[in-house]
């Protein structure tokens, strides 16, 4: 991935994919020391705090994301982005004096929102800083990577650290990092949202993007591989350890061997997505992916169904799993920022990121219910059978043409929005001189049809079913 379109000769692409980084490392240090912390808090009840915390965290996600991600257009993104690492970082800070559970639950809220405004608009920025899709692929895929050696790397960190000073450190050093990627994005130009002529208070702003994605038959597709991506990661997530402790008998050791099985394969994968999709394109490579990872749930079923214990078979499922969902998941940032306006693109991410995460809250609350309270094998087939749900209501869903320009019509109407005359929907005159400058005043738009690259923005609030239907 190395090539004169890597993403890298980018300076804000440098300067904001190392922010990322940072952020992952500490956020994963936090991770670990908060498993610590509930148990110095809790006891043998830990277990009970973890889970509800990564409950009240996707819900967190589901509530916050398309509030901040419908407003972000009002404010200074380069601002908005910074303020929020620091506040991340004041909000960490607080952990290490924490001395009941409730404490915890407010601060993991507050972080989680804080991450919630944060992710969606630091994802619309990428692909404005990358605009040759080439580019943004690879970006797209050195994210991935950076998401899976955090993976690996934190764990490591955090023992070291531990070896020298108290789980408090962790939290310290998590503060630090947000300290750090608030700086790198200081110091990047990050170039100016482009204007929206999307009108209303927070409420109009907040359904704009989940509205306009649902109405996007490509995104309602992704958000169904979404889902399937869910049914298969939330079976390593949370039964990884049942697997290799209570199953196969194994250590401490087996079980981090297993989830680094899971990482590598989705290293290779994400090694593999910009050569591979440039010729199965994003529909295929999605859903080729999720059904390798969909069939490896259903196949470790009937291994455990059978009485097979063989460690490899169950160690190959992982790594299939792994590179799978990562071929399923990653391209979709490539299907969001081509299915949205340009002043539209942080609401759109903040949709994608509330609505995925959706996904996960549920399948957690299945596969991971179904793994304490039946038998594994049950919870793998439950994994499988709902990814593969999800793959016949994607097919479903996703158009297989995807074309991008569509021809449509348009009825007579009138409406209010900023506009200039650069538009031919725009030519009226005034009778001042301020027709050449951007203006807003209720104004008619003659009935046309055309054909260009459609979205769902506010001139078009429906997908047209056929080639020249009414929007």
């Amino acid at each position: 991935m190395t090539s004169s379109i890597s993403p890298f000769t980018k300076p804000a692409f440098r300067h904001l994919f190392a922010a990322q980084i940072t952020s992952l490392v500490g956020t994963g240090l936090t991770t670990v020391a908060l498993s610590l912390l509930a148990y110095d808090l809790a006891g043998d009840d830990a277990g009970r705090v973890l889970g509800s915390i990564l409950v009240l965290k996707m819900v967190t996600y589901l509530l916050i994301a398309p509030v901040a991600g419908g407003m972000a257009h009002l404010l200074p993104r380069r601002t908005w982005l910074v303020g929020l690492d620091v506040l991340r970082a004041v909000i960490v800070l607080c952990l290490p004096f924490v001395d009941q559970v409730w404490q915890i639950f407010v601060l993991v809220f507050l972080v989680n929102a804080a991450s919630a405004a944060f992710t969606p608009v630091f994802q619309a920025i990428i692909p404005e800083i990358l605009p040759n899709e080439k580019a943004y692929t690879k970006g797209l895929s050195y994210a991935r990577l950076a998401y899976d050696l955090e993976n690996l790397v934190s764990p490591a960190v955090a023992a070291a650290l531990l070896a020298i000073w108290s789980f408090d450190s962790l939290f310290m050093a998590n503060s630090l990092t947000f300290a750090l990627s608030a700086l790198l994005i200081m110091t990047t130009v990050v170039p100016q949202a482009a204007a929206t002529d999307r009108l209303g208070g927070i409420y109009d702003n907040t359904i704009f993007g989940i509205v306009a994605y649902l109405k996007t038959p490509r995104l309602r597709g992704l958000l169904a591989v979404y889902f399937a991506v869910s049914s298969v990661g939330a079976m390593i997530i949370v039964n990884t350890v049942v697997l290799t402790r209570g199953v196969l008998g194994g250590s401490e050791f087996l079980t981090t061997s297993f989830l680094a099985c899971a990482g590598g394969g989705s290293m290779i994968a994400a090694f593999l997505i910009p050569r591979l999709i440039e010729r199965t394109g994003e529909r295929r490579l999605m859903l080729s992916g999720i059904v390798a990872a969909a069939a490896a749930m259903l196949l470790g079923g009937a291994l455990l169904v059978a009485g097979e214990r063989g460690v490899m078979a169950f160690a190959s499922l992982w790594v299939i799993a792994g590179a799978g969902t990562t071929f399923a998941q990653t391209p979709g940032g490539r299907l969001v920022q081509r299915s949205a306006g340009d002043g539209d693109r942080s609401a759109f991410f903040a949709a994608n990121f509330a609505l995925s995460h959706g996904g996960w809250l549920f399948a957690y609350g299945i596969v991971g219910w179904l793994g304490s309270l039946a038998d594994l094998s049950v919870a793998f087939l439950a994994s499988g059978g709902l990814a593969f749900m999800a793959i016949i209501a994607a097919i479903l869903l996703w158009p297989k043409e995807g074309k991008l320009a569509i021809r449509h019509s348009h009825p007579g109407f009138w409406h209010e929005h900023p506009h200039d005359h650069n538009d031919p929907h725009h030519v009226h005159v005034h009778e001042d001189a301020q027709d050449r400058e951007k203006h807003r005043h209720r104004h008619y738009h003659p009935p046309v049809t055309h054909k260009h690259h459609f979205v769902i923005d506010s001139h078009h609030t429906k997908w047209p079913m056929e080639s020249g239907d009414r929007v």
